[in-house]
């Protein structure tokens, strides 16, 4: 009896498509590029779906304000609501104590309104049908009831439930007293060797929070060629796992020539900036100055399996604290003035004032 040969073509079918639609907090995006959530629904937006998956996102801080922290609190809350694995590493001596400091999701608005009349209920059910063709929050899938949303509305005062911060899932790493990046290496390889890249299926993602890379109490602080060794031995595992690695580091700790390297390094580059108290000029120039509480600027957004940049509406955004409880991102719009042109401000070059009214380029 003959042995019968099947023909193979080079082309295979994506089977993780069908795979990873019943993860909650997975996203697919273009050109199979698959997304999670950094915890903040304006970020995703601007991003164009949120953080890539297999990429490395690094945020450099202000020495002046810690608002690289409320990115960090939110993008670690949203992976351990979606039960997923959490890495986090801190220079502090008992990292733990800071998942104490997580934001809880807000409650959403239905959950408040419980009794609707049946009317209105019918009217919202239509109304909601046709939400999907604008873009806006999206659901996971109906396997999870659809009570996990890609991307929550964190309440900053309101602590994140212990059931979510007990569990195996969460790993956490002290690098104060670490005399080199060793032991930090061989713990994001172990915790990133979870989740293998396979064109089959997803079965679960990972996270990897990286808190002040090179502060100065730890002991490599000055051994700048090994921390850029070791972001380069994180970006390339990072790369071939279903996993997202976040790493914040102030950049005036380090040589200019070594935090150009940094930022060449970054899938996706985030700063933050703080505002000063007292600005004058800064408050004839922009709206809702007094509501702001610094800024975030988007240097680079992740380029997976394309070549075709993303074209950002601004690249500075100004972060508020709705009801101060939510964070919000904005774009910075021009205060009305008198037909004087105002002066020059900006975190990454200047922008041009006229006297009409719009949106700062930056």
């Amino acid at each position: 009896m003959s042995a019968t040969k099947t023909r193979t073509s080079s082309f295979s079918r994506n089977f993780a498509s069908a795979n990873s639609s019943q993860i909650p907090g997975l996203k697919h995006g273009p050109n199979g590029t698959m997304f999670i959530s950094s915890g903040i629904p304006d970020l995703d937006k601007i991003l164009g779906g949120g953080f890539s998956l297999g990429s490395l996102v690094i945020v450099m801080e202000d020495a002046e304000a810690p608002h690289h922290m409320l990115l960090l609190r939110n993008f670690m809350s949203q992976g351990l609501v979606h039960n997923q694995p959490l890495l986090y590493a801190s220079p502090s001596k008992d990292p733990r104590q800071f998942l104490g400091t997580l934001p809880s999701p807000a409650v959403p608005k239905d959950d408040k309104s419980s009794h609707r009349d049946p009317d209105q209920e019918k009217g919202l059910r239509i109304a909601w049908q046709y939400k999907k063709y604008f873009g806006e929050n999206q659901h996971s899938s109906d396997s999870q009831g659809g009570k996990h949303e890609f991307c929550n509305e964190f309440d900053l005062r309101k602590p994140l439930e212990r059931q979510f911060l007990s569990g195996k899932h969460i790993d956490c790493i002290s690098i104060q007293d670490s005399p080199n990046l060793v032991t930090l290496n061989d713990r994001c390889a172990t915790f990133l060797s979870q989740f293998p890249r396979s064109d089959r299926s997803i079965s679960s993602v990972g996270r990897i929070a990286i808190q002040s890379f090179c502060a100065p109490q730890c002991e490599f602080s000055n051994m700048e060629w090994d921390m850029l060794s070791f972001v380069r031995s994180l970006k390339g595992m990072v790369r071939s796992s279903n996993a997202v690695a976040v790493v914040t580091f102030p950049p005036n700790l380090l040589s200019p020539s070594s935090c150009k390297r940094w930022q060449h390094m970054a899938d996706t580059l985030l700063s933050v900036k703080a505002i000063p108290d007292e600005d004058k000029e800064l408050e004839k120039l922009l709206t809702g100055y007094q509501d702001m509480v610094g800024l975030l600027n988007v240097q680079k957004v992740a380029r997976l399996n394309t070549q075709v940049p993303v074209i950002l509406e601004a690249t500075t955004l100004s972060i508020k604290l709705k009801k101060r409880r939510f964070m919000v991102l904005e774009c910075l719009n021009q205060a009305p003035i008198d037909g004087s042109s105002g002066s020059s401000y900006g975190t990454t070059g200047s922008c041009s004032v006229s006297s009409k009214s719009g949106t700062l380029d930056f």
